[in-house]
């Protein structure tokens, strides 16, 4: 390639970033493991919170809930917050909101309160939210648009380490340290027990704290490189002509977004619950949130895989075999019985790795001084979990396992998606970043 070395750097193989974006590659990974690791926290904090608070299973899908609802409140104003600071500060801005959010958990325990909780979890959420409005664009254009999808994949990936131990380590401090999270399912817990049982979420979610303010001054003090002047937000005379409502691709990504966040969701936080019943694997929940980390494992290892198919094949034709294969394994769970339900359940894990960063990536495709808009727009549609508490109303109406069709039925929206919807209509140019 020609041209010094500091300014056309050769491409590397993980997800073709030019060489000099390597480290700040790195350090956003670091950022994805974070907010996967303290999300899924939550999968091993509802069944928790159930036994804790004696709730229903809506009750306990509408904690998370609340979770998402904080996407849907936080997006816009991330998006003009990054454009008032900046990504880096925006970044650092949202791990101390994190942090903050995760030392309220201390004193929610101490109650312990219910409302409290919420409350925490919505301020978690909406520092995630930040990171994920300035992250997810960040590293889809920080080399050539044709290997945005499989770039975003890959340090999805390390998200998805994070997600992979996360239910080891919630599982061994909080359930494995609670007379609910040790019991036989159907134990009855005095009331001294559940008190017990709610201090033990306090030394994760220090730990977390602690972790998250170290990461924010590391990346307070490195030179992140700044992106284009195309893929940012557009001057309102620039505007003039563009609209984001041209773009097939963000027009059907938006809900697909939020569709794929019920299936991603409701699987996950319904997980233990269901392969801890009697006629499913008839284990404890502690020993559930162990096979819990195979599902999120299964995710890692789909988008390791997914990086590297993308860079020989579109990008849409790999979302439509995942998802085609989701929906093929959400049947299987849903009318199985024993351990073949749960292993299907598992399975899903694979299934859905790519399906958050792939449509992310192809819904930003040609938008180029819209970015940041059509950005801010699909995280904005994480709020999507935020229904499913919805799937918690068809467990208590219907059964856990039926409400599993819910499920199955937003894989087909994605099929739907890969297939037509993601078609690029009326592209802009974009712009690789600046050091």
């Amino acid at each position: 390639m020609a041209g010094p070395a500091g300014q056309t750097a050769g491409i590397e193989a993980t997800g073709g970033a030019p060489t000099r974006y390597g480290p700040a590659l790195t350090l956003l990974a670091s950022l994805f493991f974070m907010w996967g690791f303290i999300t899924v926290i939550n999968n091993t904090l509802l069944p928790h919170l159930r036994s804790v608070f004696e709730l229903d299973y809506t009750q306990t899908t509408l904690i998370e809930s609340v979770w998402f609802i904080a996407y849907f409140f936080a997006s816009i104003p991330s998006a003009r917050l990054i454009r008032r600071v900046g990504y880096q500060r925006a970044i650092v801005v949202g791990l101390l909101v994190m942090a903050g959010g995760a030392l309220l958990m201390v004193p929610a325990a101490k109650v312990p309160s219910y409302g409290l909780v919420l409350t925490a979890l919505f301020i978690i959420a909406s520092g995630i939210t930040l990171l994920q409005v300035a992250a997810n664009p960040y590293v889809t254009v920080i080399g050539p648009p044709e290997t945005g999808s499989s770039r975003l994949n890959l340090v999805q990936a390390f998200n998805s380490l994070g997600t992979t131990l996360a239910p080891l380590f919630a599982g061994y401090l909080i359930l494995g340290r609670s007379k609910g999270g040790t019991a036989a399912v159907g134990t009855t817990l005095t009331a001294a027990e559940r008190y017990a049982d709610a201090q033990s979420v306090i030394l994760p979610y220090v730990i977390v704290a602690v972790v998250l303010v170290l990461l924010a001054i590391v990346i307070a003090r490195f030179p992140l490189p700044t992106i284009g002047q195309s893929t940012q937000r557009a001057s309102q005379a620039d505007r003039a002509g563009l609209s984001l409502w041209k773009h097939r691709n963000l027009v059907f990504g938006i809900p697909a977004i939020f569709i794929y966040l019920i299936a991603e969701i409701g699987v996950a936080n319904l997980f233990i619950n269901f392969v801890s019943q009697p006629d499913i694997a008839n284990i404890t929940r502690e020993q559930a949130s162990r096979y819990l980390a195979l599902l999120w494992g299964g995710m890692m290892v789909g988008r390791f895989a997914g990086s590297y198919l993308m860079r020989r094949m579109p990008a849409e034709k790999v979302l439509a075999g995942f998802s085609i294969a989701a929906f093929v394994v959400m049947i299987v769970a849903t009318f199985a019985q024993g351990p073949a339900a749960m292993w299907a359940l598992i399975l899903v894990g694979l299934c859905h790795s790519i399906m958050f960063p792939t449509i992310f990536s192809l819904g930003i495709r040609g938008l180029g001084p819209l970015t940041e808009e059509g950005a801010g727009l699909l995280i904005m549609a994480i709020a999507g979990g935020a229904l499913v508490v919805v799937q918690g109303k068809l467990a208590d109406m219907y059964g856990l396992q039926w409400s599993f069709l819910l499920t199955a039925a937003c894989e087909l929206y994605v099929l739907f998606y890969a297939v037509w919807g993601s078609r690029v209509t009326h592209p802009l140019p974009d712009e690789r970043p600046v050091a």
